[in-house]
């Protein structure tokens, strides 16, 4: 038997196509992979409970979610890295006063602390998930948080990034950005991810098109980025395959030798 790897797909772009559809190509070179006696693992900046039912339909175990602040190896927690509480509460009420809600999230659910707005309902909708925040501003409490939504539009989020040093702010969306620990990354997920599993770096391989898969290209040693993805993402993968919607997944694995 060939000697296991591991591999790493990033969700929006990778996995799911320009549609948020699962094309059929995908779904049977992951199975292939699977056959070869290898472990396919998914790294999103997206909750855990955010694709359950494709964890369920690709039969995953392993991932790294919330951009590296929460790992399951094989259904088990083996790292959690939350967001900093006192911080965020006052983050919260700063963004209140400037019409700039947040949604607080953990492993399980999200909950936003206005009952409504446009920020909220325009970026939300654009991922296309059967899941929506609903109204509890307390929701930080008593619990741990791994990542935040806050909508504000773009460059609003510098002044914030300035008096909050214990957070990233990634933007995903023109009127959201992430909140997540400061060093936080999918490579630091994979890292945690790969040690629990006890598999060397050469046989680590990791898929992306984003600009949060930037730090996760330039760390795994075998990287491969979607024809589809930015163009500094290309630039430090050290393979480039078709675009998502040609079965891009595909023609990656057949040219890294999994399937």
């Amino acid at each position: 038997m060939c000697q296991q790897s591991i591999v790493f797909f990033d969700i929006d772009g990778t996995l799911l196509d320009h549609d948020k559809k699962l094309p059929s190509s995908t779904k049977q070179a992951v199975k292939q992979v699977k056959e070869a006696g290898h472990i396919v693992a998914i790294a999103t900046g997206r909750a855990p409970f955010m694709y359950e039912s494709l964890r369920k339909e690709l039969d995953i175990h392993t991932f790294v979610s919330y951009n590296g602040s929460y790992v399951v190896v094989e259904d088990e927690v083996v790292f959690t890295n939350p967001l900093d509480q006192k911080a965020l509460i006052a983050l919260t009420a700063e963004g209140l006063r400037n019409n700039h809600p947040i949604v607080f999230m953990d492993e399980q659910d999200m909950k936003a602390n206005v009952p409504d707005h446009d920020y909220i309902n325009e970026s939300i909708e654009s991922l296309k998930i059967d899941c929506f925040p609903s109204h509890d501003p307390h929701y930080y409490k008593d619990r741990a948080l791994y990542q935040s939504l806050f909508f504000c539009a773009e460059g609003e989020e510098q002044a914030y990034q300035e008096k909050y040093p214990t957070f990233e702010f990634v933007r995903w969306h023109p009127l959201s950005v992430d909140i997540l620990p400061k060093g936080g990354s999918k490579a630091k997920g994979i890292e945690q991810a790969v040690k629990a599993l006890q598999i060397a770096d050469e046989n680590v391989y990791a898929f992306g098109d984003g600009l949060n898969d930037l730090e996760m290209l330039q760390t795994v040693v075998n990287s491969v980025a979607m024809g589809n993805g930015e163009e500094e993402v290309k630039a430090v993968a050290k393979h480039v395959t078709k675009d998502v919607a040609e079965d891009g997944l595909f023609h990656g694995l057949k040219m890294v030798g999994l399937i």
